[in-house]
Protein backbone atom coordinates (compact mmCIF):
# COMPACT_ATOMS: atom_id res chain seq x y z
CA UNK A 1 0.00 0.00 0.00
CA UNK A 2 1.31 3.28 -0.49
CA UNK A 3 1.56 5.96 2.20
CA UNK A 4 -0.61 8.63 0.74
CA UNK A 5 1.56 11.63 3.18
CA UNK A 6 4.94 10.47 1.64
CA UNK A 7 2.90 10.46 -2.08
CA UNK A 8 1.77 14.25 -1.54
CA UNK A 9 5.17 14.98 -0.37
CA UNK A 10 7.23 13.70 -2.98
CA UNK A 11 4.75 15.19 -5.40
CA UNK A 12 5.07 18.47 -3.48
CA UNK A 13 8.97 18.50 -3.76
CA UNK A 14 9.81 17.05 -7.32
CA UNK A 15 6.31 17.70 -9.35
CA UNK A 16 4.33 20.38 -9.97
CA UNK A 17 1.36 21.56 -7.35
CA UNK A 18 -0.26 24.28 -6.84
CA UNK A 19 -1.80 25.29 -3.59
CA UNK A 20 -5.49 26.64 -2.72
CA UNK A 21 -9.22 25.71 -2.72
CA UNK A 22 -10.03 28.60 -6.09
CA UNK A 23 -6.94 27.20 -7.80
CA UNK A 24 -8.65 23.59 -7.28
CA UNK A 25 -11.81 24.73 -8.12
CA UNK A 26 -10.24 26.02 -11.58
CA UNK A 27 -8.39 23.08 -11.99
CA UNK A 28 -11.71 20.93 -11.81
CA UNK A 29 -12.99 23.11 -14.24
CA UNK A 30 -10.76 22.61 -16.98
CA UNK A 31 -9.38 19.61 -16.09
CA UNK A 32 -6.02 21.23 -16.07
CA UNK A 33 -4.82 18.68 -12.69
CA UNK A 34 -4.04 14.99 -12.94
CA UNK A 35 -4.92 14.74 -9.26
CA UNK A 36 -7.10 17.27 -6.63
CA UNK A 37 -6.28 16.56 -2.95
CA UNK A 38 -9.19 18.21 -0.48
CA UNK A 39 -8.61 18.14 3.86
CA UNK A 40 -11.02 16.61 5.74
CA UNK A 41 -12.31 19.75 7.08
CA UNK A 42 -12.55 21.52 3.72
CA UNK A 43 -15.57 23.97 3.66
CA UNK A 44 -18.38 21.96 2.36
CA UNK A 45 -19.52 24.24 -0.35
CA UNK A 46 -15.86 24.17 -1.97
CA UNK A 47 -15.90 20.40 -1.38
CA UNK A 48 -18.74 19.96 -3.51
CA UNK A 49 -18.14 22.42 -6.55
CA UNK A 50 -14.78 20.58 -6.99
CA UNK A 51 -16.21 17.46 -6.74
CA UNK A 52 -18.98 18.29 -8.86
CA UNK A 53 -16.56 19.89 -11.94
CA UNK A 54 -14.02 17.14 -10.96
CA UNK A 55 -16.83 14.52 -12.17
CA UNK A 56 -17.23 16.19 -15.28
CA UNK A 57 -13.72 16.67 -16.75
CA UNK A 58 -12.86 13.37 -14.97
CA UNK A 59 -10.32 14.69 -12.31
CA UNK A 60 -9.75 12.34 -9.48
CA UNK A 61 -10.66 14.20 -6.12
CA UNK A 62 -9.10 12.63 -3.04
CA UNK A 63 -9.84 13.42 0.42
CA UNK A 64 -7.44 13.35 2.99
CA UNK A 65 -7.62 12.14 6.04
CA UNK A 66 -6.56 14.90 7.73
CA UNK A 67 -7.26 18.84 8.69
CA UNK A 68 -5.67 21.40 6.66
CA UNK A 69 -2.98 21.51 8.96
CA UNK A 70 -1.67 18.56 8.36
CA UNK A 71 -1.83 18.72 4.84
CA UNK A 72 0.14 21.84 5.33
CA UNK A 73 2.57 19.90 7.42
CA UNK A 74 3.19 17.04 4.84
CA UNK A 75 3.39 19.57 2.61
CA UNK A 76 6.43 21.70 4.19
CA UNK A 77 4.33 24.96 4.09
CA UNK A 78 4.06 26.77 6.98
CA UNK A 79 0.10 28.08 5.95
CA UNK A 80 -3.11 25.87 5.84
CA UNK A 81 -3.80 23.83 2.78
CA UNK A 82 -7.30 23.45 2.22
CA UNK A 83 -7.47 22.06 -1.39
CA UNK A 84 -4.20 21.23 -3.75
CA UNK A 85 -3.69 20.43 -7.43
CA UNK A 86 -1.66 18.29 -8.83
CA UNK A 87 -0.57 19.09 -12.30
CA UNK A 88 2.75 16.89 -12.62
CA UNK A 89 3.57 14.26 -10.40
CA UNK A 90 7.26 14.09 -10.36
CA UNK A 91 8.69 10.90 -8.58
CA UNK A 92 5.11 10.35 -6.80
CA UNK A 93 3.23 7.68 -7.00
CA UNK A 94 -0.14 9.46 -5.78
CA UNK A 95 -2.40 9.02 -8.95
CA UNK A 96 -1.35 4.73 -8.31
CA UNK A 97 -4.13 5.99 -5.22
CA UNK A 98 -6.85 6.82 -7.38
CA UNK A 99 -6.27 3.85 -9.92
CA UNK A 100 -6.49 1.22 -6.88
CA UNK A 101 -10.01 2.99 -5.20
CA UNK A 102 -11.96 3.27 -8.96
CA UNK A 103 -10.69 -0.94 -9.10
CA UNK A 104 -12.49 -1.25 -5.76
CA UNK A 105 -15.51 0.56 -6.43
CA UNK A 106 -15.85 -1.17 -9.76
CA UNK A 107 -14.74 -4.72 -8.51
CA UNK A 108 -17.72 -3.72 -5.68
CA UNK A 109 -20.29 -3.44 -8.07
CA UNK A 110 -19.58 -6.28 -10.67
Amino acid sequence: MIDVDKAIATAVKTGKVSFGANTALQNAKTGKAKMIVLSANCPKDIKEQVEYYGKISKVPIMTYKGTSIDLAAVCNKLFIISALSIRETGDSEILKLTENTEKESKGGNA
